[in-house]
């Protein structure tokens, strides 16, 4: 029996609103809890599109058949009209998921200018954006949140310590193998636990290593044969709304090979400290444009 962390991205508007309650239907009739990281304030992603001049970023939609992944409602999402407020407006559906016993996190006050601009950002633009986002959901919530993950794995060690102010258990930044205590510059010690997303995605796998229709097979090897600790991320806006149908199937699947799934914050040791030591750089990644945060161990 393998046990995965199961991490769900709620970027959009749309997402939040018609994926999560799907999802918790689905997750609810195989028992199973997750952690739901939301973006709560302006939904901007639509001006994503402006990236469609990068080849990467071409290629990468016209491999995933974004206008059928997300459809155009997300896709246009704060272009034409200003980005609408998730957790103002949708607060009922994070309360909802909370409710139904699944671990919340944040993952943005706004996702687009985040994935966007962190490279650029001074750490006050940062901790600006996390406070706005941080104390949107609690606000929402009624309850202090002890995790978060960066939009896009867009992450370093900046990041990393302004995160530190946050006093939260653990962050999920960055891709890697198992979760890790980041160092912090200049010997100030180690920060919070990063819980690093170590399996593909569905959009980084389809159209480049697997077809649609052989992802479910594809991703349970990837569960069964994965080194480090097995963390998988999905997205409202796909396999709650548009690959709704394959996600559904590729639990089923999941429950007759025996495979389990957990909340993030279940795969930590009760000793944090028995964790190995590491960094968080920036690098280019499989089946995505632009850099991400990548787990990097240190010499012993």
């Amino acid at each position: 029996m393998r046990k995965i962390g199961l991490r769900v991205d709620a970027d959009t508007f749309t997402g939040t609103r018609d994926g999560t309650p799907r999802l918790l239907e689905m997750l609810a009739r195989h028992n199973i809890k997750a952690s739901f990281f939301f973006s709560v304030g302006p939904d901007n992603m639509g001006r994503h599109l402006w990236r469609l001049c990068r080849p990467a970023f071409l290629r990468k939609m016209l491999r995933s058949d974004a206008s059928s992944l997300y459809g155009w409602d997300i896709l246009l999402a704060g272009t034409a009209w200003p980005g609408r407020r998730i957790a103002s407006r949708l607060g009922a559906v994070l309360r909802q998921t909370m409710a139904c016993g699944h671990e919340i996190g944040l993952h943005a006050w706004d996702h687009y200018a985040w994935q966007t601009w962190i490279e650029h950002w001074p750490r006050e633009k940062i901790e600006q954006q996390l406070r706005l986002g941080l104390d949107s959901l609690q606000q929402c919530l009624g309850e202090k949140v002890n995790c978060s993950a960066s939009p896009g794995w867009r992450a370093d060690q900046r990041v990393v310590a302004v995160k530190e102010s946050l006093a939260m258990r653990y962050h999920s930044d960055c891709r890697g193998f198992t979760p890790f205590r980041p160092v912090l510059d200049h010997g100030a010690g180690a920060a919070a636990v990063q819980i690093p997303v170590s399996l593909p995605t569905f959009d980084e796998a389809v159209g480049r290593v697997v077809s649609q229709d052989d992802f479910n097979s594809y991703i349970m090897r990837a569960w069964a044969e994965c080194d480090g600790t097995p963390v998988y991320t999905i997205h409202t806006e796909v396999e709650g709304v548009s690959r709704a149908g394959l996600f559904a199937a590729l639990l089923e699947r999941a429950w007759e090979r025996g495979f389990t799934f957990c909340p993030l914050g279940a795969l930590l040791p009760s000793d944090l400290h028995s964790l190995p030591l590491g960094r968080i750089e920036k690098s280019l990644f499989p089946g995505r444009e632009g850099w991400l945060g990548l787990q990097a161990g240190l010499p012993v």
